[in-house]
């Protein structure tokens, strides 16, 4: 029977420059760094469990309309304002202030890579 999400892909250009934002900025765990070849293997976990995957891209981030998000992945947490506020204090960007949707309170977290990641409070799993 399906569990939930385990592991997400995200595209970087820099691997290490995307490494110290998830780890030394927003608090994840290195899972696993390791090289193959011309490749790097790098996942960090995010408090919950779900691992992202930091692979490297060729490009840019995918283009994305204002206030929008350019990944299919959604970040949870507590309270989006309090989390705003903490993570802006450390430097984080964001492309969209907290702000009142039809679907709830979010917030636009953009990453060193130009990943823009919705920022919700209360969707993850127990």
């Amino acid at each position: 029977m399906l569990r939930g999400i385990s592991k997400a892909r995200i595209g970087v250009r820099d691997q290490e420059r995307a490494k110290r934002f998830w780890v030394e900025t927003m608090g994840c765990d290195v899972v696993q760094d390791e090289t193959y070849g011309d490749e790097r293997w790098l996942e960090v976990r995010l408090p919950d469990g779900v691992v992202l995957i930091l692979e490297r891209a060729a490009g840019p981030a995918p283009a994305a309309s204002p206030g929008q998000p350019n990944t299919p992945v959604f970040l949870s947490c507590d309270d989006v304002d309090a989390t705003w506020r903490e993570l802006a204090g450390r430097g984080v960007a964001f492309a969209q202030e907290p702000v009142d949707m039809p679907f709830g309170r979010w917030a636009l977290l953009e990453d060193t890579e130009g990943n823009r990641f919705p920022l919700l409070a209360g969707q993850a799993a127990p």
